[in-house]
């Protein structure tokens, strides 16, 4: 399973490695919003979190669907710009500017893009003009609780006023935290985008590649960029409405993230981490056994692609896995058993997610396992 981005007869030069500041804000807030995805930084996330003011950590919550279950299209506004030429803004001002500038339904369907869903790929009418795709929109978003839906309703009844919102939210957290931070690493993450720029130009697009990440790579016909993931997508860097290219952009709160952004009208980006912090380790070989025989099945290891992400519903599984409620159920229950799932109950709603803390786990435990 992967996402391709076809790139046959694209000029090295299209291929572009630079920073944005609202890509590593986003990325930022995902790790406040989801600290267990990133044990390596727990300490920050502590800090942080307690700094903000009571107001801010509130809006927050508002609409962090943005950057939780999924990694909305709406921080990379760059790529949906053509005469960007998929460069991001120098600073989060230019990048909150283009935001401004994207098309109502263009930001509205990017932001409503609340949980993963295998409509992401396949363009469709905007929830602006069309009704069912409205419905569906509010569907998903009330399985994301009340304050998503409140958010997803007034998105929808007045794009203008939510945009200006999201600015000021945005602005709000560089004046809090941000510019801080940003100040801290855009120096890394400049000098990351340089030296993956001279091992493209002086020793080829595979060589980058494999800088890039692990899981990223170079098909053997170099026709396409595969970029390894428990998903499905493909997507191509030579289309004339946006303009031929790729952007790369490094992030210092990405691990252990790889999002690529392959949605149809966009140019296809790649958010890397530029460093992946060692896991902790040790537990019993018979629950060790339990819980690799519990993600061995492809189904399961399909499923915990959303439940790694963010709590899902059963309903939402069975939809972006395609199979019935009651399969999903019993794949839930395997992987419950295993203690390597967690559920809670909002409203009429059964959230199930997977528990990472558990998951980071399994491979130092599989090492001291086998030398025991």
């Amino acid at each position: 399973m992967s996402v391709m981005i076809d790139i046959a007869g694209l000029p090295p030069e299209r291929i572009l490695f630079r920073p944005s500041p609202l890509a590593e804000l986003c990325a930022a807030l995902h790790v406040l919003a989801e600290p267990g995805h990133h044990p390596g930084l727990h300490g920050w996330t502590t800090a942080t979190n307690a700094a903000l003011k009571p107001d801010l950590a509130d809006r927050l919550c508002e609409a962090n669907f943005l950057w939780t279950s999924t990694f909305s299209d709406v921080n990379m506004p760059f790529a949906a710009l053509p005469d960007t030429q998929g460069i991001p803004g120098s600073t989060l001002a230019e990048d909150l500017d283009m935001l401004d500038r994207l098309d109502d339904q263009v930001f509205v369907n990017a932001a409503m893009e609340i949980s993963c869903s295998s409509l992401y790929a396949q363009p469709g009418p905007s929830p602006l003009v069309d009704a069912g795709a409205r419905e569906h929109a509010l569907e998903r978003a009330t399985a994301r609780g009340p304050r998503q839906l409140e958010f997803a309703k007034r998105l929808l009844d007045d794009p203008p006023a939510v945009r200006a919102w999201l600015r000021r939210l945005f602005e709000d957290c560089a004046e809090a935290f941000f510019n801080d931070v940003w100040q801290r690493v855009r120096v890394q993450l400049a000098a990351d985008a340089r030296h993956k720029t001279e091992v493209l130009r002086h020793k080829g697009l595979a060589e980058a590649m494999g800088e890039v990440s692990a899981a990223v790579s170079l098909s053997e016909d170099g026709s396409r960029i595969v970029v390894d993931k428990l998903g499905n997508g493909r997507t191509t860097a030579l289309d004339p409405a946006i303009g031929p290219g790729v952007t790369f952009v490094p992030s210092s709160f990405g691990w252990p993230h790889v999002w690529v952004l392959h949605a149809p009208g966009w140019r296809p980006m790649v958010h890397y981490p530029v460093a992946a912090p060692e896991l902790p380790g040790p537990a019993s070989l018979d629950l060790l056994k339990l819980r690799l025989e519990a993600l061995s099945h492809p189904m399961r290891m399909r499923m915990c692609r959303f439940l790694a992400r963010a709590s899902y519903t059963t309903g939402e599984l069975a939809s972006g896995v395609d199979i019935t409620p009651p399969e999903v159920s019993r794949h839930i229950a395997v992987l419950k058993k295993a203690g390597l799932v967690t559920t809670r109950r909002r409203g009429r709603y059964v959230l199930h997610q997977l528990d990472l803390t558990v998951v980071a786990r399994l491979g130092s435990d599989f090492v001291e396992g086998v030398l025991r």
